[in-house]
């Protein structure tokens, strides 16, 4: 409990009034009544509002939200027997950016306010609401009194996944354009009969089928469609490569978002989507068909979190190949350094046993802005003389896992979602796996 402004002001001028009396002669008598009349309405304010009850507060916030998007809080305040005047903050997580709190409320006598307030996320995971801090009002203005109305609430904090419900809208081929993926159409080609149908110009006649073309007495081709059921599984790198931040989000949560796009895609053509994550939050996810696949991905991912240890690549592979017996597209999400060569050629070795592997090693956006900027003097040569040198170390271990026949993709974090969907499409369309 802490004195109001009207206290203090009370107080104030009483100590002013001592002025008086020591230099005016004013009543020493009148000067004392006066400090009582003070105390004794300070204490009686003070005593009634310590006895008043503390409003009953009502959170009203979705159990899932998504990383980086505002979502509206509503607040209700009830106040039971009484009318009170009410200032009211959310004890929401400390660190999420916020709009429309503090609010002071007029509640009525056995009534209710409400009000909403936005909340942005600004990390994945489980976060905790401990509660709402409420201030109230003595009846006579002279005290201000803090208390916490117990509201505890747990809330998970996913993915964005609103590109994931926009895709829904499309086919997969238009998802896929939507996404940036440059697609080459090879029209009745594949490696699964589809159906029968006219021969159209354009068709090879390797499409032709000679028999139903003679039932027929036109020409009739084959139709083929890329196989189905096939497996892909996304390795997240956890380690202090991912902490790199870019657009307000960190490496890892870029990896996190276009690992969940081509997913979904994979899910949507058929095949089998799983993950991998190792560290000291190892998560393993199996392949599976079906849409639902990408509820279970979201689930098992939404509170993976970059640590600042170094990857293991080795332990990561036979994880993977102890755990995934069936051949499988493996894209590895990471940053590849020149000094991380060594451990990743013998991962990818082990991998590349049985599996098809892709590494899209991710390229900071800063070091292109660096390299295509005007240098005027000494030290701006320097530094793109420094860039130069860091880019050409990573194309060289770039080479060096090219040379033992693994797919590379270097890319920033705004080209990669488009580029692990074009390369999944592309081997499909290969018939690679």
């Amino acid at each position: 409990m802490r004195p109001a402004s009207p206290l203090l002001a009370l107080l104030c001028a009483w100590g002013l009034s001592g002025l008086g009396v020591l230099f005016f002669g004013l009543p020493l008598v009148g000067w004392q009544l006066g400090g009582g009349v003070i105390a004794g309405l300070a204490l009686a304010d003070a005593w009634l509002l310590w006895r008043r009850p503390t409003p009953v507060a009502r959170r009203r916030v979705p159990e899932a939200l998504a990383l980086d998007l505002e979502r509206e809080v509503l607040l209700r305040i009830e106040s039971p027997g009484r009318a009170q005047r009410v200032d009211v903050f959310d004890l929401h997580p400390g660190h999420w950016p916020s709009q429309g709190l503090p609010r002071t409320l007029a509640v009525p006598r056995d009534g209710a306010m409400e009000f909403t307030y936005t909340l942005r996320p600004v990390e994945r995971g489980d976060a905790h609401f401990s509660g709402v801090q409420l201030r109230l009002m003595s009846p006579l203005r002279l005290w201000r009194h803090a208390r916490i109305a117990p509201v505890p609430q747990s809330v998970r904090v996913y993915p964005d996944f609103a590109p994931l419900a926009r895709l829904a809208l499309f086919s997969a081929d238009q998802a896929s354009r939507l996404v940036g993926a440059h697609i080459k159409r090879r029209r009745g080609e594949g490696t699964d009969f589809h159906q029968m149908r006219e021969y159209r110009v354009g068709d090879s006649l390797r499409q032709i089928d000679w028999k139903a073309t003679s039932r027929a007495r036109k020409l009739i081709s084959r139709e083929y469609q890329d196989e189905k059921n096939q497996q892909l599984v996304l390795l997240l790198d956890t380690g202090r490569r991912m902490l790199a931040r870019e657009d307000g989000l960190a490496h890892f949560d870029h990896a996190l978002n276009a690992a969940l796009v081509v997913s979904y895609l994979a899910l949507r053509q058929g095949d089998a989507a799983g993950l991998l994550s190792t560290g000291e939050q190892p998560r393993w996810v199996p392949p599976r068909r079906g849409m639902a696949g990408i509820d279970t991905l979201l689930r098992a991912s939404y509170d993976l979190q970059p640590q600042p240890l170094a990857s293991d690549y080795l332990a990561m592979a036979t994880e993977l190949s102890a755990r995934q017996r069936r051949r499988a597209l493996v894209m590895l999400v990471t940053n590849v350094r020149d000094e991380d060569i060594e451990d990743l050629l013998a991962a990818v070795h082990l991998l590349r046993r049985k599996h098809l592997v892709c590494v899209a090693s991710l390229r900071e956006a800063d070091l292109d802005h660096a390299l295509s900027a005007e240098v005027t003097d000494l030290t701006g040569a320097i530094h793109a003389g420094a860039v130069a040198r860091y880019l050409d170390q990573r194309a060289a271990a770039h080479d060096a896992l090219s040379g033992h026949g693994v797919m590379v993709l270097d890319v920033t974090t705004a080209q990669l979602p488009a580029a692990l969907v074009e390369r999944y499409l592309a081997v499909k369309r290969e018939g690679l796996l």
